[in-house]
């Protein structure tokens, strides 16, 4: 799945991300080709060049992770009791017309539950 269809990286592959811009930046030092660079880190050229563009302005400390867009909005509880309920089905949450969850319906729990507001961008993914 892609970056705009699940709201952003986990810290996890962030980190990951950030492994592969500072191996680009030392590649950058050495002169490497963007299309040498791309194959070897499994990237595109684009990105490649986007990142040349960067450490270029900035350095390589321009390359290093800003942090996470947004924080998490529920706790390891919430997620718990989330699950809990989840698991309870649609019909014990006042959902009568069919017992599917959809996400409008996860999200209406989430704000009956905890009263935040959650999209379906902004859930982790599975």
């Amino acid at each position: 799945m892609r970056y705009a269809q699940r709201g952003g990286y986990t810290p996890v592959e962030q980190e990951k991300r950030e492994l592969l811009r500072l191996e680009a930046a030392g590649r950058f030092e050495r002169g490497d080709d963007a299309v040498v660079i791309a194959a070897g880190l499994r990237v595109t050229e684009r990105t490649v060049r986007r990142w040349r563009t960067v450490w270029r302005e900035g350095g390589i400390a321009a390359l290093k992770s800003k942090g996470p867009v947004s924080r998490e909005r529920l706790s390891v509880r919430e997620w718990d009791r989330l699950e809990a309920e989840l698991k309870r089905g649609p019909l014990a949450h006042g959902f009568t017309d069919d017992q599917r969850w959809t996400p409008g319906r996860i999200r209406t729990l989430i704000g009956r539950l905890f009263h935040k507001g959650y999209t379906v961008q902004g859930w982790p993914s599975c």
